[in-house]
Parts: C-alpha cells; sequence; structure tokens
C-alpha cells in the first residue's frame, strides 16, 4: 500500500503541482487547503504518514502554530510534518527557520520555490 502524504496550503495551483509530482513517485496524496481541515483528515481514520505544512495560510504565522498543535495532539503527534515555505522570500527574512522540538517541532523545512529532488528525499529521510 503506498504512503500517503497530507498536503495542507492555501495554495491549489502549488498543491496540484505537488500532488502530481508525489502521485508519479508512488505516494498517495490528499489535500487540504486549512488548517481545521486538515487536522479532521490527520485524525481520522485514513491518518497520512507524512504532512507537507504551508506557513502563511490565513495569517503569516498559521502553518508554524499549526505545526504545534499537531504535536500537541496524541492523535498526530507521530506524524512527521515537513514545513514547505516562502515566508523567507515573500517577507524579506534574512534568516532560515530550523526545526526544533518546542518552537517549530517538525522534521524538516523546504523553502518555496521547491525543488522536486529536495522535497521526495525529505519525505523518503522522514516516513
Amino acid at each position: 500500500m503506498p504512503k500517503k502524504i497530507l498536503i495542507i496550503d492555501d495554495d491549489n495551483d502549488f498543491a496540484e503541482a505537488v500532488k502530481v509530482l508525489l502521485e508519479s513517485n508512488g505516494y498517495s496524496v490528499d489535500y487540504s487547503e486549512t488548517s481545521e481541515e486538515g487536522l479532521q483528515k490527520a485524525c481520522g481514520e485514513n491518518a497520512p504518514d507524512c504532512i507537507l505544512l504551508d506557513v502563511m495560510m490565513t495569517s503569516k504565522t498559521e502553518g508554524i502554530e499549526f505545526s504545534r498543535t499537531l504535536r500537541d495532539s496524541e492523535a498526530t503527534a507521530q506524524i512527521p510534518v515537513i514545513l514547505v515555505t516562502g515566508i523567507r522570500r515573500d517577507l524579506n527574512v534574512p534568516y532560515s527557520l530550523e526545526p526544533d522540538g518546542d518552537f517549530l517541532p517538525v522534521k524538516a523545512v523546504i523553502e518555496k520555490p521547491i525543488r522536486p529532488e529536495a522535497l521526495l528525499t525529505a519525505i523518503q529521510d522522514n516516513l
């Protein structure tokens, strides 16, 4: 059975492009446009094996805050989260985001625009 990836991102075009990439590499892909819908899918019967999470959705830091929600929920704490973000480019942030156990409890951070091979490697490394 293929590994299931849940994309949580408010950019439908980006999500569709990533979905095509992942499906062509043997993954099953689900998509949520909001963190609320993403949480429902992540906690459901058919939970994902990995989550790709955008940072800037309804707020500039929604993905960062939501990564903590996922970490704090017993149902989702063990699902690896990969943050996919354009925050540095869009807000001209001079530093990169780095995963840690507290402020940013994710497994990896991938900068948009993504390099397909970097995304596939990050997913493989965290499944």
